[in-house]
């Protein structure tokens, strides 16, 4: 689902990684780890296409996207990527219903009761089935954080990129997130990246990497998962 080959990042003339080689396949849950200014969130924005690269290749379900225009690439993230972010990046004005419906909206689904169904299935999926009507500012951080987590799965994408979704969050919330992101995964068998600082949010995962400046490697004390 995602094969990423020898990318490499400069900002300027200062390095941010090189070498980095990464695959993942449908249903995969893969965690990569990295201290504070490695690279994570800039590495998910070059996979995403957001941010561009200075060498290698990302191809996404077949696709080679470092070869795409800015309209392709648009449409390839409307259509096939999931973003789950660690500021929640909801609208205050729009109903949580609403905002989980918004990529169905980007997508074109125009069919009023489809959308609607999907929306309600996905706020079920992550136990807020009751707050469809509710404003973003009368939930909690753990709520806002699986509101998102529904926003980015209910187009169905194909990959689920997720930038310290539970950065933000105590403990006990961010293990009940990361359970309802496997879930999500797993349901749709979707392929999915998170980066973290987090070595408990990364035991979630299936595999467990490293990113370094030079590459991808397995953390100490992880090799059997990587």
């Amino acid at each position: 689902m995602l094969d990423v080959r020898q990318l490499a990042k400069r900002h300027g003339q200062t390095p941010v990684f090189s070498g980095v080689d990464l695959t993942v396949g449908a249903g995969e849950f893969v965690a990569i780890l990295g201290e504070s200014g490695v690279g994570k969130s800039t590495l998910l924005n070059c996979i995403a296409g957001l941010d561009t690269i200075d060498a290698g290749s990302i191809e996404i379900d077949g696709q080679r996207i470092d070869q795409l225009d800015d309209t392709a690439l648009a449409r390839l993230r409307r259509a096939r990527l999931g973003f789950v972010f660690q500021a929640f990046h909801v609208l205050p004005h729009l109903t949580v219903a609403q905002n989980v419906g918004l990529p169905l909206m980007l997508i074109g689904l125009r069919e009023r009761d489809e959308h609607d169904r999907r929306v309600d299935e996905a706020l079920a999926a992550v136990g807020l089935g009751e707050f469809g009507k509710r404003l973003p500012q009368t939930l909690s951080g753990g709520q806002l954080q699986r509101v998102a987590i529904a926003r980015a799965m209910v187009h169905r994408p194909r990959l689920i990129l997720a930038d310290e979704p539970t950065g933000n969050l105590d403990p006990t919330t961010a293990e009940r997130v990361l359970a309802v992101l496997v879930d999500q995964v797993r349901s749709h068998q979707a392929a999915c990246v998170l980066v973290t600082h987090s070595r408990s949010a990364a035991q979630h995962a299936d595999r467990v990497l490293e990113l370094t400046p030079t590459g991808i490697t397995c953390p100490a004390g992880l090799a059997g998962r990587c």
